[in-house]
């Protein structure tokens, strides 16, 4: 039973990070999980890279099959653009024993959902599709949000700098949404940005957790409680987190 809890733990920050929905959570994709025994892949890129021999679509997913020293492994990302025969690497992820896809009627042996492929700099690529929200997160260079008044009102980038003193505090942001998951433990986890921060060093998006549901572009000001190093179990910690959440447009 703890173990099943403990992967179970896993698999929801998978999905909040990573914005991966299986059927498992969510009826829309059309996905299912036969056996439910998990285990993290790709300790390192290297793990994760081959040469890509096959993919498909299905579901809000790309299926990529990458071939390395002749093995080759299955990964799941949201729906992305792919070349045959091209190297490529991809965040560690999920490992899914049985992964069965309803909507390619075909079972994986093993599958790795990740979230996303890692560019040359070493970083998931900010213009990866989010599955259930037609939108792909946008660069910090497009986003330029006033930051809100008041004396416990911060832009993103302070709430990362200053987030040791901030612990346990109530804030405000100001920001554009780019990313919703829904219906996550209860909760509706949002990422937002202004234009602050710097992506290389994640302080350029915050997550926060609410019962509001805001969609992808809406431009909000945000009012919750923020906590440093949020650790959720099995190994998954949120550097920063801002947590009970209301949010206005």
């Amino acid at each position: 039973m703890m173990r099943f809890l403990a992967v179970f733990a896993m698999m929801v920050l998978v999905l909040v990070n990573f914005g991966d929905v299986t059927d498992a959570f969510s009826k829309t994709s059309g996905e299912s999980v036969e056996n439910m025994q998990g285990s993290t892949a790709g300790q390192g890129a290297s793990s994760l890279s081959g040469t890509v021999v096959e993919s498909m679509d299905s579901g809000g997913y790309t299926y990529i099959s990458i071939e390395k020293d002749g093995k080759k492994t299955w990964v799941a990302v949201p729906q992305m653009k792919v070349t045959v025969g091209k190297e490529m690497s991809f965040a560690p992820g999920m490992v899914m024993k049985n992964f069965t896809s309803k909507t390619l009627n075909r079972t994986f042996d093993a599958l790795v959902f990740s979230g996303g492929p890692i560019e040359a700099e070493g970083g998931l690529s900010p213009h990866k599709s989010l599955p259930g929200s037609g939108a792909a997160m946008k660069p910090v260079t497009q986003i330029e949000v006033k930051k809100a008044a008041g004396p416990d009102a911060y832009t993103v980038a302070e709430l990362h700098e200053k987030s040791a003193d901030l612990d346990s505090k109530n804030i405000t942001v100001r920001g554009e949404v780019v990313k919703v998951t829904p219906s996550i433990m209860g909760k509706n986890w949002i990422h937002l940005q202004d234009g602050s921060g710097t992506q290389s060093k994640g302080t350029n998006d915050i997550i926060l957790t609410t019962q509001d549901l805001p969609s992808v572009g809406d431009v909000v000001t945000a009012k919750g409680t923020l906590y440093k190093d949020k650790d959720f179990g099995s190994g998954y910690k949120y550097a920063v987190i801002v947590e009970e959440t209301s949010i206005q447009k």
